[in-house]
C-alpha cells in the first residue's frame, strides 16, 4: 500500500498555497481518503549563480560582490524615491530580489515579506475586516464632503493662498 508521510499529505483546509511564501506548489498523489491537493516544496536557499561560476572560488567571489553592488544601487535607487513620487517599495523589493539570487539572508527576508502580505491580503478579504473598511471609508468620505461644503459655502471657490480676511 502506497503510503505518505503525514506531512506531505495536503489537508483539504490546506489547498491554499498564496501563503505558501516562496514555495512550489505541487500536486500530490491521492493518498488513502484524501483527493488530491497541493503541496507546498520549498525552494532550496542558497546561490543561484551558475555552475561555472559556483565551480571557481575567486570568480563566486567576484560574482556575488557584483550582485551585491547591483541590488545596493537598486535598493538606494528605490530609498531616494520613497519620499518622491514613484514607486519606491517596489524598486526596493526589486533590490532585495537580486540580493536573493545570492544571499541566502535576503532570500529568508524575502519568504518573511511574502508571507506577511499574504496574510495581509487574507485578512483583508475577511468579510469583517471588508465591512469594517467600507465603513471607515463611508465616514471619512462623509467629513471630507462635509469640510469641503463648509470651505465652500464660507469662502466660494477661491483658493487658501489669495482669501482676504
Amino acid at each position: 500500500m502506497d503510503m505518505q508521510s503525514p506531512d506531505r499529505i495536503a489537508k483539504p483546509q490546506e489547498r491554499d498555497v498564496a501563503a505558501a511564501s516562496d514555495d512550489v506548489a505541487v500536486p500530490a498523489a491521492d493518498g488513502p481518503g484524501e483527493a488530491g491537493g497541493l503541496v507546498a516544496v520549498a525552494k532550496p536557499l542558497g546561490s543561484r549563480a551558475p555552475g561555472f561560476v559556483q565551480s571557481s572560488r575567486p570568480l563566486h567571489l567576484g560574482w556575488q560582490v557584483g550582485v551585491f553592488l547591483v541590488g545596493l544601487l537598486v535598493v538606494v535607487t528605490g530609498v531616494i524615491l520613497l519620499p518622491l513620487p514613484g514607486p519606491g517599495w517596489l524598486v526596493i523589493f526589486a533590490g532585495m530580489a537580486i540580493w536573493g539570487t545570492e544571499f541566502v539572508w535576503a532570500q529568508l527576508v524575502l519568504r518573511w515579506t511574502k508571507r506577511k502580505v499574504a496574510e495581509a491580503a487574507r485578512r483583508a478579504l475577511d468579510p469583517k475586516v471588508r465591512r469594517r473598511n467600507i465603513a471607515l471609508t463611508s465616514v471619512g468620505g462623509v467629513i471630507c464632503a462635509v469640510l469641503l461644503s463648509v470651505y465652500l459655502w464660507k469662502f466660494g471657490i477661491a483658493m487658501p493662498w489669495s482669501i482676504e480676511d
